[in-house]
């Protein structure tokens, strides 16, 4: 069978700035300087739980370096080697992530060398006729602002509105998808301040609820005054035309919002705060996520970008049947991203897939992840969801948070010691599927 997509449907693929850049000093950095050990000692303890093939891969979850970034995936350096593979892989859109800590080292000095780095990552993506997403915020925060209380500070939209601002005012010419925070009360506040797995490792209720408070309000802020530095009368709808094509120079463009929620079931790994896991209950996820947080943001937000990857059951049933096939007790149910789909459908906003992928199994497996989340999305497309883009995570591997290194979402594999890259089988099957603009499955 053949399943066509929308005319300009973009394909690509997402990283982020502190797991593939290397050499970041930010929060995360200090807390893996403190916590690596412990977090190997932990694994140790759970060595019969991790494949061969991940023992013997480098590092492996029982070595100390797989829970340092360290130099990552060396990106910084090898940008343009990233980008030469995506333009191979027939790509037309790159979803990376700017590092706040470079930017800003120092509260209110901006460093112009830095910025300038990254005026330079974009002009490789356009000059390879790739459009660049960028994401602003992508879990980490500079040293001086968690000092300050990070997103608990209730100035905390003022400090992030003032580093957005001097980003879009280098960038705002050639850059047309801008998405304020990844994952931010879906993922972020509550792994770091309700379970605390994350960094700074707070479980205080009233502190997560503060900081979703908090970011809610620097995505509005922040929202706002990317619209000031472009056209107020900008919208989607008509500045896409302009910045799709693939063409020289780009106009002006305006921001967007990546707007993480319910997903699947009960959301994606990562997607599932505490609270709801005690609570059981979907339809209050559901309403915190796709009612009250879409509805609180709706006003500031141009498009939605939906993370998808697996969804978490609470009541599950003997007789159902699911593949279960990652180490993570991810369960593989491709359906998922279509009900999410259509959950946003009713919000009248362009969509965007900004991840969705699969830790590393096989690449036959990994070919079964695109393809069957691709056959769902394009059901999506046939039912009225206006889904305009789709980013598989992630075009490298790289450093998976907490994980470490041991967890590889490549469609390109990485090797740790020399920072070669390996296009895997299934990325160059993916690359066909970029190429013709649809899907070909056998049934």
């Amino acid at each position: 069978m053949t399943y066509k997509f929308p005319k300009n449907f973009k394909w690509g693929s997402a990283t982020s700035a502190h797991q593939v850049e290397g050499d970041n000093h930010n929060d995360w950095t200090v807390w893996e300087a403190q916590t690596a050990d412990q977090r190997r000692l932990n694994a140790e303890k759970r060595r019969n739980e991790f494949s061969n093939s991940v023992l013997r891969s480098y590092p492996n979850p029982l070595q100390i370096e797989n829970f340092i970034s360290g130099k990552a995936c060396d990106s910084y350096n090898r940008y343009e080697e990233d980008f030469d593979i995506a333009k191979k892989l027939n790509q037309n859109i790159h979803r990376f992530s700017i590092e706040w800590s470079r930017i800003e080292p120092e509260e209110g000095r901006f460093d112009e060398k830095e910025m300038q780095h990254y005026v330079s990552v974009v002009k490789a993506l356009r000059e390879r006729g790739i459009e660049p997403m960028i994401t602003l915020w992508h879990f980490t925060n500079p040293i001086w602002f968690v000092k300050k209380g990070g997103f608990i500070n209730l100035d905390s939209p003022k400090y992030f509105t003032r580093y957005v601002k001097y980003v879009v005012e280098n960038l705002k010419d050639q850059v047309g998808l801008w998405i304020t925070f990844n994952e931010a009360t879906t993922v972020y506040s509550g792994f770091s301040y309700l379970m605390g797995v994350w960094p700074p490792q707070h479980r205080n209720i009233f502190e997560w609820r503060r900081v979703n408070k908090n970011m809610v309000a620097a995505h509005i802020a922040a929202y706002k005054e990317i619209r000031n530095i472009y056209s107020p009368a900008d919208s989607f709808q008509e500045v896409r035309p302009r910045i799709s094509q693939e063409v020289e120079p780009r106009g002006p463009s305006q921001m967007s919002h990546n707007v993480e929620v319910g997903i699947a079931e009960h959301g994606s790994y990562l997607n599932t705060n505490l609270i709801f896991r005690f609570l059981g209950v979907e339809k209050a996820f559901n309403y915190l996520y796709t009612n009250y947080l879409l509805r609180n943001v709706l006003p500031y937000c141009d498009f939605m970008g939906l993370n998808y990857y697996t969804h978490r059951r609470f009541f599950k049933k003997i007789s159902q049947k699911v593949e279960i096939e990652s180490d993570m007790g991810w369960e593989f149910y491709p359906e998922g991203i279509y009900r999410r789909l259509l959950d946003l459908k009713r919000f009248n906003r362009p969509i965007f897939i900004t991840e969705n992928g699969w830790p590393f199994v096989s690449d036959e497996f990994q070919l079964k992840v695109i393809k069957d989340n691709l056959f769902w999305i394009n059901k999506a497309i046939q039912d009225g969801a206006n889904i305009r883009g789709y980013l598989y995570w992630s075009l490298l591997d790289n450093f998976e948070w907490h994980l470490g290194y041991s967890k590889r979402f490549g469609l390109v594999e990485v090797d740790y010691k020399t920072f070669e890259r390996r296009i895997r089988p299934s990325a160059y099957e993916y690359a066909k599927i970029c190429k013709t603009n649809q899907l070909e499955t056998d049934s």
